[in-house]
């Protein structure tokens, strides 16, 4: 069975090797390179083609966002997980309208950053539980916008409901009653009605337009 690829970029070298050895140590993914500089780590997305990168939000010559935006563009099938040491609320979503489906603090645990990868490789959202209750906060504050139907059907809405708490599709699934097939194909309809990507995405844009309530908050005035 082949194991799934991940690239490495940031441009501290120990933090590379670091990471190298843990993920390799612990878990069934093969990093398959590493990059130092925003435009390496494109160009190596370009010849290694890997199912996740590890992307670090500060790099010489282009920022972890601005690769991020890029790989939107030429490559939405690679996972993005954002490392950082910052934990600015502007950065997390600036981040995630980018495209990355996680961003998580340099400080974490190992089983914490192993988690995250084994989420994001199943294809669900992800963010650093410190901060994820300070970015929905921030997105309230920042919203202006009255509320849109968006033309979800009330299914959609339970189903964006649940994304938004962080739940997989199986879980989804479960709670409904419905199969996973349905939820993945309901999912990408509401993936197409918000105009995103990707699960963080589409939580964010549910949350901003008061399509859902944030977790531990009220809808939108």
């Amino acid at each position: 069975m082949t194991k799934p690829r991940l690239l490495i970029a940031d441009d501290h070298r120990m933090f590379r090797q670091g990471l190298r050895e843990l993920i390799e140590r612990k878990t069934e993914f093969a990093v398959v390179g590493e990059a130092s500089t925003g435009r390496e780590a494109l160009a190596q997305v370009d010849a290694l083609r890997p199912d996740i990168m590890l992307l670090d939000i500060q790099m010489p010559d282009l920022d972890g966002v601005a690769v991020a935006r890029q790989l939107a563009q030429t490559h939405p099938e690679v996972k993005l997980i954002m490392l950082t040491m910052y934990r600015h609320d502007q950065h997390v979503i600036e981040a995630i309208k980018a495209g990355v489906q996680a961003y998580l603090l340099k400080d974490a645990d190992a089983e914490e950053l192993i988690d995250v990868i084994q989420r994001v490789h199943r294809g669900e959202a992800a963010l650093d539980p410190s901060i994820t209750a300070r970015v929905f906060s921030e997105i309230r504050r920042a919203n202006s916008t009255p509320p849109a139907d968006e033309q979800l059907t009330p299914r959609e809405h339970a189903i964006i409901q649940l994304l938004a708490e962080g739940h997989d599709n199986r879980t989804i699934a479960a709670r409904l009653h419905l199969s996973e097939k349905t939820v993945g194909n309901r999912m990408s309809e509401i993936f197409q009605k918000l105009g995103v990507t990707n699960r963080t995405q589409a939580a964010m844009v549910a949350i901003q337009r008061g399509l859902v309530p944030a977790p531990g908050g009220d809808r939108l005035p």
